[in-house]
């Protein structure tokens, strides 16, 4: 008798990691982390402000990959780790506008990312399973565009919260 790991992929994909091109559907996360770090102006500065960045904002991911596609999983995100620190297709579809990769959660949706830390586990407990850890980075280019793109991501978390009602 045989045992085999498997994952539903019926519903919806718990995180999904796109460049515009190869998209990766993780559907057996178990943690989803947000880390944003704000930037603090020195005390007694002026009150002139530079347009950039003015947070650092981390998602991490916890999930599996399982079943007989998982090593396509992990080599796809190997891929999409390496293609946005060359220049995602999401670049060159946007003129430039947008870089970097998608990632779509119930937590959040950003563009401009890169995956800062891969890690792949794989143990005798769990059969044809790879454990997956992903650090992604938000990197996005200083100016409006940036905010205008965070107001969307609020807009459409509210609808699918409404939605979901």
């Amino acid at each position: 008798m045989t045992r085999e790991s498997f994952v539903l992929t019926d519903g919806v994909p718990s995180a999904i990691i796109s460049d515009g091109v190869v998209t990766v559907p993780l559907y057996a996360v178990s943690q989803i982390s947000l880390s944003e770090a704000f930037h603090l102006p020195t005390i007694g500065s002026s009150t002139m402000r530079a347009a950039v960045g003015t947070h650092d904002d981390s998602v991490t991911l916890s999930g599996l990959l399982a079943g007989a596609d998982r090593f396509a999983g992990k080599f796809a995100l190997e891929t999409l780790a390496e293609s946005a620190k060359r220049g995602s297709m999401l670049e060159g579809l946007t003129a430039g506008i947008a870089s970097g990769l998608i990632l779509i959660t119930g937590m959040t949706v950003r563009t401009d990312m890169q995956i800062e830390s891969l890690s792949f586990t794989a143990s005798a407990g769990r059969r044809d399973v790879l454990e997956v850890s992903i650090t992604l980075v938000h990197m996005p280019r200083p100016g409006v565009l940036t905010k205008a793109l965070e107001v969307v991501n609020l807009g459409v978390q509210a609808l699918r919260d409404v939605k979901g009602r």
